[in-house]
């Protein structure tokens, strides 16, 4: 794909100057959208979303402001912004508009001081009416409300080329009402703001920016950082392939019509890429097929529709493709959805958009669910055709491929997944662990030294418990399971229960000496 129409089809927020020589070409072929927050319609989950941006620095990388015209370098500035579950009552506190949003677009644009009535003519958004009445509607996030309780995942977005960390703030919102900690900050280039031709540069650049971010993550007080998900719209697809890659703490990956489809030469050009370290649950949903009229007259190379070299690379992971007939490239944002002029070549109309991006939040939370937190349910969803899922074919086709590699689920993977649920339900959980991974067995040793391990300990001794009700589930002959979970609720001071499995081990196994010494002492 021609690098210069890249550019110009993935980077709707670039400033007016910039690209008008381009984007005047192809002035005849655009019409203005017209769409609403309240139209896309978002199911927003159970909680109420906050909301913080700041800005930290990276002391290992140097940087200027372009348009401060000086050789003066400083720590690399890395803006933050931040959506989380929030349980404060909000009564008192107004959402964020739209307008706040780019208010933090003006920001990481090094435009600060830039008259809010300028930007619908600065950054390349048409100034009408319905995109100033966009500029007022409300969202559902609310600046610095409180943390939620509890520990939540996270997912870290990296933008699209040189784009602002809230390009997808309606996506990002929606996560976080959830119960997903998202952050991401701005596409910037190595030296400056602006992206230098040197793409791979750039896109390592950017790499380093999410695995800054994952840092920063730790000092979130409710992120599970063992739950981490990245996620990337456009040019970060290309960068959290890298991330991956070199780093074990990523858990899945969500891919916004990522350029790893498009660029893939880019990404080989990177020391840290290799396709086989690939090797946890991956979506990629693509844009729809670019009509023959549009190849032609930009110039695009016709395979962009049909090839794929990373899906077809991948061997070690189960990989979902996906591809949504009524979405161009631009409309996998929110600021595209909402502000991108429309190309009347081959964009479909608003409504069609919006339900469009509507189904992108839906599969991307249902992912993360299934990827961070093993939700059945949303794991079915994914699994699904889309039909199954209520949802008509000519809107998606689906393509699902197997990791060539036995799924080898060990009693480690089970431990790490039980704790994070403290231990409960574990029977329930055992039975999804089971349809899952059918050939995964729990040697009854390794069950009672973990209960011992837990019960053992006070803060987690009812925990221990639960171990052993699973235990004795699992092995119901062992007369040693059931004298350790006797032991557990003696342990909790639940003697009554303590009596009955210590009875019932002595059925299994009348010479057990440590049963029959303390029945004798707790019948005293």
């Amino acid at each position: 794909m021609d690098n210069r129409i890249f550019q110009t089809i993935t980077n709707p927020v670039i400033m007016r100057l910039t690209i008008l020589p381009i984007l005047i070409l192809f002035q005849a072929n655009l019409i203005v959208a017209q769409t609403s927050l309240a139209e896309i319609d978002l199911e927003k989950g159970k909680y109420n979303v906050g909301f913080k941006h700041y800005t930290t620095s990276d002391s290992t990388r140097t940087y200027s402001r372009a348009y401060d015209y000086t050789n003066k370098e400083v720590d690399r500035p890395i803006p933050v912004s931040m959506w989380y579950p929030s349980e404060q009552n909000l009564d008192d506190l107004e959402p964020f508009q739209v307008l706040d949003y780019l208010e933090i677009l003006k920001e990481e644009e090094e435009w600060e001081h830039l008259p809010n009535e300028q930007i619908l003519n600065w950054f390349y958004y048409a100034n009408t009416p319905a995109n100033q009445k966009h500029l007022v509607e409300k969202t559902t996030a609310h600046h610095n409300s409180e943390f939620s309780k509890g520990r939540f995942p996270v997912v870290i977005y990296a933008p699209s080329y040189q784009a602002s960390s809230i390009e997808n703030f309606s996506l990002c919102e929606y996560l976080a009402s959830h119960g997903f900690v998202v952050i991401s900050s701005p596409s910037r280039g190595t030296k400056t703001r602006w992206f230098s031709i040197n793409n791979a540069m750039e896109m390592e650049t950017q790499a380093r920016d999410v695995e800054f971010l994952m840092k920063e993550a730790r000092k979130i007080p409710i992120a599970d950082n063992d739950k981490i998900a990245i996620m990337g719209f456009s040019f970060g697809g290309l960068s959290n392939i890298i991330v991956q890659n070199r780093n074990d703490k990523v858990k899945a990956i969500v891919s916004l019509d990522g350029t790893e489809r498009y660029q893939y030469g880019i990404l080989n050009q990177s020391p840290s890429f290799d396709a086989q370290n690939i090797d946890v649950p991956y979506m990629h949903m693509a844009q729809k097929d670019i009509p023959e009229t549009v190849l032609i007259e930009d110039k695009i190379d016709a395979e962009l529709n049909t090839r794929f070299q990373l899906f077809d690379s991948i061997t070690n992971s189960r990989t979902h493709q996906l591809k949504f007939h009524n979405l161009t490239h631009s409309y996998f944002s929110t600021l595209g959805v909402l502000f991108a002029d429309r190309d009347k070549r081959q964009d479909k109309s608003d409504i069609e958009i919006m339900k469009s991006y509507k189904l992108v939040t839906l599969y991307t939370l249902n992912f993360l669910n299934s990827a961070l937190n093993q939700l059945d349910k949303a794991s079915t969803f994914i699994e699904n055709d889309p039909s199954s899922n209520g949802i008509a074919n000519d809107l998606i086709t689906q393509k699902i491929k197997q990791s060539s590699i036995e799924d080898i689920f060990t009693f480690r993977d089970f431990n790490d997944l039980a704790s994070g649920q403290n231990y409960e339900n574990l029977s329930q959980f055992y039975d999804s662990i089971i349809k899952k991974h059918p050939s995964f067995k729990i040697a009854e040793g390794n069950l009672n030294t973990l209960g011992l391990q837990l019960v053992f300990n006070p803060n987690t001794a009812s925990q221990g418990v639960n171990v052993f009700l699973l235990a004795t589930r699992l092995y119901p002959n062992s007369a040693n399971l059931y004298d350790s979970l006797a032991e557990g609720y003696l342990f909790n001071g639940i003697e009554e229960k303590a009596i009955e499995s210590f009875e019932k081990s002595l059925e299994l196994n009348p010479q057990n000496q440590n049963a029959i010494s303390r029945l004798r002492q707790l019948r005293k």
